[in-house]
């Protein structure tokens, strides 16, 4: 009788997720990964202090903002935080794996 080889399993999430040994993460992911952070960025820096443009509520959004405030320095402390996930994240992707 033939010795059957079954591949090396390697489980996460307590079994929720199972992967051969040594798969890679799939291109589209890879892909998928930063151009889903830049669209984050860039939405959170086009409305950084709220939608002042709209036809209708935009009057609203700037009389708030002219009463409290603006969120400029907040949110650019945001999107230094956010920038700097995108670039672990993104090293963590691009790396070599080690098992």
């Amino acid at each position: 009788m033939t010795e059957e080889k079954k591949p090396e399993l390697t489980e996460y999430a307590e079994g929720w997720i199972t992967e051969r040994k040594g798969t890679g993460i799939p291109g589209f992911l890879k892909l998928a990964y930063p151009v889903i952070l830049i669209a984050v960025i860039a939405y959170l820096f086009v409305y950084m202090n709220g939608e002042v443009t709209h036809s209708s509520r935009g009057n609203l959004v700037q009389q708030l903002n002219a009463v409290t405030g603006n969120a400029n320095t907040f949110m650019y402390a945001v999107l230094v935080l956010i920038a700097v996930y995108v670039i672990v994240l993104l090293a963590f992707v691009y790396k070599k794996s080690d098992h």
